[in-house]
């Protein structure tokens, strides 16, 4: 077994820097296998084509969040359990995590196929999208339980101590991705139909890589018996990661209630049913990509806070969480200026249909990401509290802002039609960044008093 004592005695920076960069590729590049589509389908299928991506987007988020309850709950019971010195079953939460967060996704493709196309309208397919919807999603939901294994598996492995093996499987999953959509799509003219299968080739080999680690790891040693169930050992995990289930369900919430909002009242605007609609999708994924930048950074310290924790080092905690928010704050504020200053850029990226659309895309680009400093720095005090085994407070404040937004998002458009949906998120982060600000002012004197507490 290797010796993580160094994550008690390294330059914080150092190991930030170390354990950031890595979970910060990872993650954008999880966030590629949809954008990646989203850019050639928007291209090559047009503005409707992404509109039936969005609507398998919440199926898919869904996933994403059973994955990483099982995955990131491991995780930081790891990184505790290391600091504590307690390292007798963590091969069972291991393979608890990894075994629940397959059978998840049998479950999810289960109910999908069952439910079909009326689950798709449900969620907000229109007329123009829903045989397209249809076509991507029966072949995404087919690799449902190994891309959620994977996923786990990824957040494991990066609290493991091999954040660049975790980023090295999703970079090869990624370019064969990359490569595969636009072969499927203009070379075999499989339209929507190869982007799904590019996408699930990408998720299939990087499975593959993540479970060889397994033979490899460095602080547990997994075995048949692993994955026996424990639900005494997964009552922690789950604990633990519940704060990652509530963001990414709430993120479906959302979704959901803003796609058939969008329609609604798109339907009765200038602008139709589909643009809105369309619109939206493209804003959630350059949204989703700052905020994985910033998860990228909280997450990426969860092994070095939940292992100095653990040791009581609590002076060594406070300045992780100090550059953590330091380097959240930098990074949000350039992508604000950049989505402010050039938001026509982005919103072409995707590819544009009319000039109609464009135009209110870039509008409520700016809208919707002005404040999106604000977003992440909520979101990554939310995983900060997870990290140190804060379950009770990091589940509520994963989805505070969240709630707020919902609330906002139902309100706002009677007065102000369509474009109220977008106005909806600045308003949730004003009130969100204020709750979480007292949080987190609480935790700081709390920290300060137990540091103080072992000199004594």
């Amino acid at each position: 077994m290797q010796d993580n004592t160094y994550l008690g005695t390294e330059r914080v920076g150092k190991l930030l820097k170390q354990f950031a960069i890595p979970c910060i590729f990872s993650l954008i590049i999880s966030c590629l296998y949809n954008i990646v589509d989203q850019i050639f389908v928007g291209n090559g299928v047009g503005y409707i084509g992404n509109g039936a991506t969005g609507v398998i987007f919440p199926i898919t988020v869904i996933g994403w969040g059973a994955s990483l309850f099982f995955g990131d709950g491991a995780a930081a019971a790891l990184s505790v359990s290391l600091g504590r010195n307690e390292t007798k079953d963590i091969h069972r939460s291991v393979g608890n995590s990894v075994l629940f967060s397959f059978l998840s996704g049998i479950v999810i493709i289960t109910i999908s196929y069952i439910w079909g196309d009326n689950l798709l309208r449900l969620i907000g397919a229109t007329d123009a999208n829903i045989s397209l919807a249809h076509d991507y999603g029966c072949i995404i939901y087919a690799m449902m339980p190994l891309a959620l294994a994977q996923n786990s598996l990824a957040s494991i492995i990066r609290a493991d101590g091999s954040p660049r093996y975790a980023m090295g499987a999703m970079i090869v999953g990624a370019v064969l991705n990359i490569i595969g959509d636009p072969i499927a799509i203009y070379v075999l003219h499989l339209g929507i139909k190869g982007a799904a299968y590019a996408t699930i080739l990408g998720q299939f080999v990087s499975f593959l890589i993540c479970a060889a680690y397994l033979r490899r790891s460095k602080t547990f040693k997994i075995s048949l018996k692993s994955f026996l169930p424990d639900f005494t050992l997964l009552k922690r995990v789950m604990a633990l990661g519940s704060s990652s289930l509530l963001t990414q369900l709430s993120i479906v919430i959302i979704t959901i209630i803003n796609n058939i909002l969008l329609v609604k009242y798109g339907a009765v605007s200038e602008f139709g049913a589909d643009i809105p609609l369309s619109a939206f999708v493209v804003i959630m994924k350059l949204f989703q990509i700052v905020l994985n930048i910033a998860i990228g950074i909280a997450v990426g310290g969860q092994p070095i806070v939940g292992y100095n924790y653990g040791a009581k080092n609590y002076g060594r905690v406070k300045k992780l969480l100090k550059l953590i928010l330091f380097w959240t704050t930098v990074v949000c504020l350039v992508c604000t200026i950049l989505f402010e200053a050039l938001p026509i850029l982005f919103i072409r990226l995707f590819g544009t249909d009319s000039e109609l659309y464009t135009q209110f895309a870039s509008q409520c680009l700016r809208i919707y990401l002005s404040l999106i400093t604000f977003t992440c720095l909520q979101k990554v005090c939310a995983i900060f509290l997870q990290s140190i085994g804060h379950a009770k407070s990091a589940a509520p404040l994963s989805v505070l802002r969240d709630a707020f937004l919902i609330i906002a998002s139902i309100l706002i458009p009677i007065a102000l039609g369509v474009t109220g949906i977008f106005w909806a998120a600045p308003i949730a982060d004003i009130l969100a960044i204020a709750i979480t600000a007292f949080v987190m002012v609480r935790l700081w004197k709390q920290l300060t008093r137990e540091e103080k507490s072992n000199l004594c």
